[in-house]
């Protein structure tokens, strides 16, 4: 798969839109279409590399996504349960999946622009 036919590449570039609730020079969290529980979200680099192993900024990665699991604790009910995977399979762009633990979590998890602005305003 090449960056052109990517689609998480064409989300980073505004060709395909998304739910975002993260972004910086390097990367971009985003909710999942197909969400796992509500606040589901993808972190990814924003330049394409295949799995996360080879993501030069390993530690930044990490981080980014500690801070949005972080912010993520109890917005979607009293849970502290965070789940993650790590991801490559079916899109091949490195990404990371976060979400609420989907027995515990609360809310509509279709209700994508809401679930993202919550994640927004807990980052703030």
């Amino acid at each position: 798969m090449t960056q052109d036919s990517c689609v998480f590449c064409k989300i980073v570039k505004g060709e395909i839109p998304s739910h975002k609730v993260y972004e910086d020079d390097a990367f971009l969290a985003f909710l999942d279409i197909h969400p796992q529980s509500p606040g589901h979200t993808q972190v990814i680099p924003k330049s394409h590399f295949r799995w996360v192993w080879d993501v030069p900024q390993a530690g930044r990665y990490f981080e980014v996504v500690r801070t949005i699991a972080k912010a993520m604790q109890n917005l979607f009910g009293p849970i502290d349960e965070v789940h993650s995977r790590i991801m490559g399979d079916e899109v091949h762009h490195a990404h990371i999946w976060i979400y609420p633990s989907p027995q515990k979590a609360h809310g509509d998890k279709m209700d994508l622009e809401g679930n993202a602005q919550k994640i927004r305003d807990a980052l703030k």
